[in-house]
């Protein structure tokens, strides 16, 4: 199992932003902006790719959707934000779980690396 599956199993504490039947949003442990929160499918996915070959995978990106939408509104994040997804070891991805961070709450540049 990984670890994100066992933090929305609530066997690792974490801080919740917002959750759903589809999808858990914490606060990363090690933010880069003072908004920077995780949004989890509670299904496990490796990546976006094993999401897209799921039956039922449009139906989390649409929850992902919508929980991205709730997070910059419960964060005021209303002059905008910066969704991120990696996928695979080279996109920077570093837990196979498929996760979005939603980072905002201070301008952002253009540059993203």
């Amino acid at each position: 199992m990984c670890i994100f599956c066992d933090i929305i199993d609530g066997k690792i504490p974490s801080t919740k932003v917002y959750e759903n039947d589809k999808v858990l949003c914490i606060r990363d442990i090690n933010p880069v902006a003072p908004t920077h929160v995780l949004v989890l499918p509670k299904k496990h996915f490796d990546d976006i790719i094993d999401c897209s070959k799921s039956e039922d995978g449009a139906v989390y990106l649409d929850a992902v959707s919508k929980a991205v939408a709730e997070v910059a509104k419960i964060d005021g994040l209303d002059k905008g934000f910066r969704v991120i997804n990696n996928c695979g070891e080279d996109g920077g991805q570093t837990v196979m779980h498929l996760h979005f961070h939603v980072i905002g709450g201070l301008k952002l540049t253009e540059k993203i690396i």
